[in-house]
């Protein structure tokens, strides 16, 4: 099995969900600092879907930039543009499998997609 992670290796949580994933049998991790190489509009819109959440429920909220751009959680446009525009708004991390995808918070839900 394939398991793709949108990961940021100074956040703890993220860190335990790629150990989950590397400890566990058959799993091929691909892993993406999506930092560094942030994803397009459409592959967050894509992983969204997957995972089965709006856009509000795959934000850091208490990232200085929602209140210094003014973000209104409530408008999913508006929070995909500052997703795409400030990636670290994007929640961490992010699993996705042939089995859907979720948000390892906590790392344990990666589970959930093996």
């Amino acid at each position: 099995m394939k398991a793709t992670i949108w990961h940021n290796p100074r956040c703890s949580k993220s860190r335990a969900a790629l150990a989950i994933l590397e400890a566990a049998p058959g799993v091929e991790v691909e892993v993406v600092d999506y930092l560094k190489t942030p994803p397009s509009r459409t592959e967050i819109e894509t992983v969204l879907a997957k995972a089965g959440v709006r856009p509000s429920e795959a934000v850091r909220k208490g990232e200085g930039v929602v209140k210094e751009i003014g973000l209104d959680m409530k408008d999913d446009k508006a929070v995909l543009d500052a997703m795409v525009e400030h990636p670290i708004l994007i929640e961490r991390a992010i699993v996705i499998t042939d089995k859907g995808a979720v948000i390892a918070r906590p790392p344990e839900r990666v589970s959930e997609v093996l």
